[in-house]
C-alpha cells in the first residue's frame, strides 16, 4: 500500500467550528470587490482569500483527527492560488449534494473535493482541466463473501446492499448498472457508510481504489478492498476522472487556474503534491481534458 505517513502532518488549513475549516493564510486584507456576477483573481487579491467546499472525505479533501484541512484537492488548489496572488485558503466541509448548489448560491468560490466530471455536472459548474484519474472499488468483509468486482454483480443479487455518497457519481453507477434504489444507501460522507458496513446494513461501500484504502487504513476492521474497476454505465465504460469546480460565470479565473496547473503538469509539481495522500504516476491524469470529459 502507498505511503500516507504525510497525510498525519499539520494541515494547510484549521477547522474553526462545527462543520466549517478556515484559517488565514496570510495577512487579512481588504473586504472583496467581486461584481456581482462573477469572481475574477484582482476581487480575490483585493479581498486576500478564497472559500473553499470540501466534502471531509479522505484523501480528496478532509479534516484530520488533528482539526487541520489537507487533501490532494485543497493542497492542489493552495498551490496554485499561491502562485496567483491569493495565500489565504478558507474551507468549509459540506454535504456532498450541497457541494454544487453552494457553489452556485456563491456560498464559497470553488469546490475542492475531488469532485469526479461528468456531463450532467458540466451543465452545472465549470470545471478546471483534470488532475487525476481513477478506479473504482469496494469495501467489503474480509473474503468478499458476495463475490463482488463490479456493480453488476450488486445489479445481479437482490440480497446485497451498497453504501455511496447521496449525488455521488458511485451512485450514478450504480443506478446506470441497474442496481435497484431499495439496494442503495446514501449517505453524506465516507465515515457513515463505513459505520454502516461495520453494522451490517449494508453489504459494501462504493468507492474510489484510494478513498477506500485511505479508510480502511484509518478505520480498520475484518475488511478488504476489492480490485478496482472501470465502471459500465448503460453499456459504456466511464473515465473516473475529477477536478477542481468553479461558477461557470468565473471564467477569466478559470483560465488563470488551468494555466497555473497546466505548468503544474508540465514540471512535475501536480505529482509532487497530490502523491504524499496515495496517488502515482498511474493516476495522472496524462493527456485527458476536461473538453473530453464533458462530453463523454
Amino acid at each position: 500500500m502507498t505511503d500516507h505517513k504525510n497525510l498525519d502532518r499539520r494541515g494547510l488549513f484549521r477547522a474553526g467550528g462545527i462543520g466549517l475549516a478556515a484559517v488565514a493564510l496570510g495577512p487579512a486584507l481588504a473586504a472583496c470587490s467581486r461584481t456581482e456576477d462573477t469572481v475574477t483573481l484582482d476581487s480575490l487579491r483585493e479581498q486576500g482569500y478564497i472559500r473553499v467546499a470540501i466534502n471531509n472525505e479522505a484523501p480528496f479533501g478532509y479534516i484530520g483527527e488533528d482539526g487541520e484541512v489537507t487533501g490532494s484537492s485543497p493542497e492542489l488548489l493552495r498551490a496554485i492560488f499561491a502562485e496567483l496572488g491569493v495565500d489565504d485558503v478558507r474551507a468549509e466541509s459540506v454535504a456532498w449534494d450541497g457541494l454544487i448548489p453552494g457553489l452556485k448560491a456563491k456560498r464559497f468560490d470553488a469546490v475542492a473535493a475531488g469532485m469526479y466530471v461528468t456531463p450532467e455536472r458540466c451543465a452545472e459548474v465549470a470545471f478546471a482541466e483534470p488532475d487525476y484519474r481513477i478506479l473504482q472499488a469496494f469495501l467489503v468483509p474480509s473474503g468478499n463473501p458476495h463475490g463482488l468486482s463490479t456493480f453488476d454483480d450488486i445489479a445481479a443479487d437482490p440480497d446485497v446492499t451498497v453504501a455511496v455518497l447521496n449525488a455521488s457519481v458511485e451512485q450514478g453507477y450504480a443506478e446506470g448498472a441497474g442496481v435497484p434504489a431499495d439496494q442503495i444507501e446514501t449517505v453524506d460522507n465516507q465515515v457513515s457508510a463505513y459505520e454502516l458496513l461495520q453494522k451490517g446494513r449494508v453489504d459494501a461501500v462504493a468507492l474510489s481504489t484510494i478513498s477506500l484504502n485511505r479508510l480502511l487504513e484509518q478505520r480498520g476492521g475484518d475488511f478488504e478492498v476489492t480490485e478496482g474497476f472501470i465502471p459500465v454505465v448503460d453499456g459504456e465504460e466511464v473515465t473516473p476522472a475529477g477536478a477542481l469546480a468553479f461558477r461557470k460565470s468565473d471564467t477569466a479565473l478559470l483560465d488563470e487556474v488551468n494555466r497555473v496547473l497546466a505548468e503544474f503538469k508540465e514540471n512535475g509539481r501536480l505529482l509532487e503534491i497530490i502523491e504524499p495522500f496515495g496517488f502515482t504516476e498511474q493516476e495522472l491524469p496524462g493527456d485527458l481534458t476536461i473538453e473530453q470529459l464533458c462530453q463523454a
